[in-house]
């Protein structure tokens, strides 16, 4: 009877309280309403910039409205059900549209920005990728970025391509040595012949074939972390700071690895 009853005051200290569980559910309506705001705040600004936004919106929205409707009406289905779903569906894609639109323009104004290659990579390239950014540089911003995934060792250079280039076969050699057989690929951001434009970096490593296993990813970047640069780096960048981008990964670029 007593471990009953013991048991039930626990369940009942455990169990959040009436003011408690207000609490809880008025904070989570604040945070949705920050959202909504911050949103309609990206929204407002990115039609300032972009003209073709809204059309583009508006066009998706009535254009498949209209054409699940269409079907719905040639299938001898109620044509309002088909009218309601096809709104539904044409706001989500309007939604898709919106996001996609946001995130060319963001990468437009990060193009060509010192550090642009890494706040990219840093946040976009999730899972088994190990990135290391700014493990050369200059004096002028150019640098080359680190990056080990299944493909092997991608080196990410930007920054000028006649200084980018030496720095990049410099430190392919010092990798060479470490790695062996391991592939090692390069690549240029930029926007001139032979470069890849900022936003489809990513893209482009995630197409690159895989060469190693999961497993030896963190391997990899461990044997490396033996070639962290023992003097200061010099002109570090500092990434750039496009309207809306998130620069939360950024500060990592400034910090000095020692072997």
């Amino acid at each position: 009877m007593a471990s009953s009853s013991s048991k039930s005051a626990r369940a009942t200290a455990a169990k959040p309280s009436r003011a408690e569980r207000r609490a809880a559910k008025a904070e989570k309506r604040a945070g949705k309403k920050e959202r909504r705001a911050q949103l309609w705040q990206v929204f407002k600004t990115q039609v300032k910039q972009d003209k073709r936004l809204l059309p583009y919106m508006i066009g998706t929205l009535l254009g498949t409205a209209g054409l699940v409707t269409l079907l719905s009406w040639l299938t001898r289905m109620t044509w309002w059900i088909g009218l309601i779903f096809g709104v539904i569906i044409g706001a989500m894609l309007a939604l898709i549209v919106f996001a996609r639109r946001v995130q060319r323009s963001v990468y437009q104004q990060a193009e060509g920005t010192p550090g642009a290659a890494a706040w990219s990579l840093q946040n976009n390239l999730k899972g088994r990728w190990r990135i290391t950014p700014t493990v050369a540089g200059t004096t002028h911003l150019d640098a080359v970025h680190r990056v080990i995934g299944r493909p092997g060792i991608i080196l990410v250079g930007e920054g000028a391509a006649h200084r980018v280039k030496p720095l990049i076969a410099q430190e392919k050699k010092r990798i060479a040595r470490v790695v062996g057989d391991t592939p090692i690929y390069d690549v240029i951001v930029g926007t001139d012949e032979g470069e890849v434009r900022l936003r489809k970096l990513n893209s482009y490593l995630m197409k690159l074939p895989r060469n190693i296993s999961a497993g030896a990813v963190g391997q990899l970047d461990l044997k490396l972390a033996s070639l962290a640069t023992r003097s200061p780096q010099v002109g570090l960048p500092k990434g750039p700071m496009p309207a809306g981008a998130k620069m939360r990964s950024m500060q990592r670029m400034t910090r000095r690895r020692s072997s």
